[in-house]
């Protein structure tokens, strides 16, 4: 701790004596200044010991000695050194009582004791002060470091909320709380996730101070802060977005040991929760490389590659997962609706543009297929499951544990979008997002996951959906799935010539076809429904193959008939 006024007193080589303020005496001092000015305020920072002669001050005015003295305790004088023996023999009075009015400590240096051993002593208190803070400093982190490399951020958080006599909680990417040390800090933590989200706005990076400090940190009710204890927040990682955040909760600000502790603990957060750039790069490699090895149909290869990175992901079933932005897949979609003999490459196309419209969405907080990907990495850091996420152009690839903690955040992500999107708080198409997850795989069928997610990704597209899963397509009709204006399009030129037919009176055709075709082809119960002779009902069908152009035998033209009916029926 620094000096204090009774350090002094006690220095036996000053011996000084205390004349008033004897109660205050714990009063630290930042610094000595010696001062004859009548008005010395304006150069005083508050916290010193201000040593004086009485040289031009008149100290036995108890009227000016009041204001004198007044004056100083409003500037933060520690305290007050005069030395006897130059121009006063004693302290005076005056000075004395007012000293005790204003209850400032009042020191008396005898004339054998220069005002440079007190600078001294003071000079060489607070440099021994700063450095058992160093050397604590160090201590703390020797052991945050052990802590960290024994029981990962776990430990560390323990080992910080012991050095700071307080609490510790980290936060992921998502503003979500990863661990709090002690137990009882959950709730505190819990509380203050809004401040994390704005400070994970704010460019890496970022600090801020929640709260006053008049709580004593910890509270008996529940574990839960008793007053509102002073907490710091800090944002962890090197790159423009914050990969994690660190609070750390004390009664009162931190001292310069405890300071030395934080920011050790922020750096080796920082190396725990934020891997270089190269590393995660090669992780990526090594995730789309293991990704194209199951998709080639070579499974004991993409084990062999993915060790123990992503092994553990291809040994129970899991989800793949397509996302992409609705604006991507719908070009996707004309695409290979405009050219369907071609060679489509997923990530050709419009991609160059895309990548300048991702790249702007980026800086302005509308990525959300890159805030999907963060999500995912999130909650598989805080379940401890492997997951493998692979960006290809505009689309992110994710494989996961099925029925796991990824899998389940990425469905309440796409509701978050969805309830953004009924909201109106998305600014159009271009920034919406479509997502389809694949039934449940195994590395052998890596190949028929993949389709069954750009499955439901294109219905998801289609509907107009943020999320669809492939188990849920053979769950309901396929009609539904036709509800699109090309095939609205094409049922209605294959029909028209029905329908102007029938516009005449000469008939109901377009009834007895769908009459016809719902019976499976049995005449006499067709015939029956429509209210009709069988052989009318031959001889209507006879005039749907001549209007049409086309069989009724062929089970090809009775599906697009049957297909074409039902989506005009739907239209209706």
């Amino acid at each position: 701790m620094p000096p204090t006024l009774a350090s002094l007193v006690h220095h036996s080589a000053l011996k000084l004596t205390v004349r008033a303020g004897g109660e205050r005496l714990d009063t630290p001092v930042r610094w000595v200044h010696a001062s004859e000015l009548t008005d010395p305020v304006p150069y005083m920072e508050g916290g010193e010991l201000l040593l004086i002669t009485a040289l031009k001050l008149d100290a036995e005015d108890a009227d000016a000695m009041r204001r004198y003295v007044k004056r100083l305790v409003g500037a933060g004088v520690a305290g007050i050194g005069f030395a006897v023996g130059v121009h006063y023999e004693e302290t005076p009075k005056a000075l004395v009582d007012a000293a005790e009015g204003e209850g400032l400590p009042l020191l008396e240096v005898p004339r054998r004791t220069p005002f440079l051993a007190i600078s001294k002593a003071v000079s060489a208190a607070i440099a021994a002060d700063q450095y058992r803070a160093v050397t604590a400093g160090f201590a703390a982190q020797r052991e945050l470091t052990k802590q960290a490399l024994s029981d990962g951020p776990e430990g560390l958080l323990t080992a910080l909320a012991s050095q700071v006599d307080g609490w510790a909680a980290l936060y992921d990417a998502s503003g979500a709380v990863v661990a709090t040390a002690p137990e009882w800090a959950g709730r505190r933590a819990a509380r203050i996730t809004g401040d994390v989200e704005r400070l994970r706005e704010r460019a890496a990076p970022a600090s801020s101070v929640v709260g006053g400090g008049t709580g004593d940190g910890k509270g008996g009710d529940g574990g839960d802060a008793s007053g509102e204890d002073r907490v710091e927040l800090h944002s962890l990682g090197t790159g423009r977005r914050a990969r994690a955040a660190l609070a750390v909760g004390t009664a009162a600000a931190l001292g310069t040991a405890e300071r030395y502790a934080v920011h050790s603990a922020i750096a080796l957060l920082t190396l725990t929760t934020e891997r270089s750039r190269s590393l995660y790069a090669a992780e990526q490699r090594i995730g789309a490389a293991v990704l194209r090895m199951l998709l080639a149909g070579q499974p004991d290869h993409a084990r062999g590659v993915a060790g123990d990175l992503y092994g553990g992901l291809l040994d129970a079933p899991y989800r793949m997962i397509l996302a992409e932005a609705a604006s991507a897949s719908a070009g996707r979609a004309r695409a290979r609706a405009g050219d369907a003999d071609a060679d489509v490459d997923a990530n050709g196309g419009g991609a160059a543009v895309s990548a300048e419209a991702a790249a702007a969405l980026a800086e302005a907080g509308g990525d959300l297929v890159g805030g999907l990907g963060e999500v995912v990495e999130s909650a598989a850091a805080r379940s401890g499951e492997a997951v493998l996420v692979v960006p290809d152009g505009e689309r992110l690839v994710v494989l996961a544990a099925d029925r796991g903690a990824v899998v389940a955040a990425c469905a309440q992500y796409a509701e978050a979008v969805g309830g953004a999107r009924s909201g109106g708080e998305q600014a159009g198409d271009e920034d919406e997002l479509v997502v389809g997850i694949s039934a449940p795989a195994g590395p052998i069928a890596a190949g028929a996951a993949y389709k069954q997610a750009e499955q439901a990704l294109s219905v998801a597209r289609r509907r107009g959906r943020v999320l669809v899963e492939h188990e849920d397509l053979a769950a309901g009709s396929v009609v539904p799935l036709l509800a699109d204006d090309a095939v609205r399009a094409f049922a209605d030129g294959l029909l028209r010539p029905l329908y102007e037919h029938d516009a005449t009176g000469r008939g109901d055709l377009v009834a007895s076809l769908r009459a016809w075709l719902s019976r499976h082809g049995q005449w006499d119960a067709a015939a029956a429904d429509l209210g009709v002779h069988r052989h009318t009902l031959r001889y209507r069908m006879r005039r749907v193959e001549e209007i049409l152009g086309r069989s009724l035998d062929d089970p090809d033209v009775r599906m697009e008939l049957w297909l074409a009916l039902k989506t005009t029926a739907s239209a209706e």
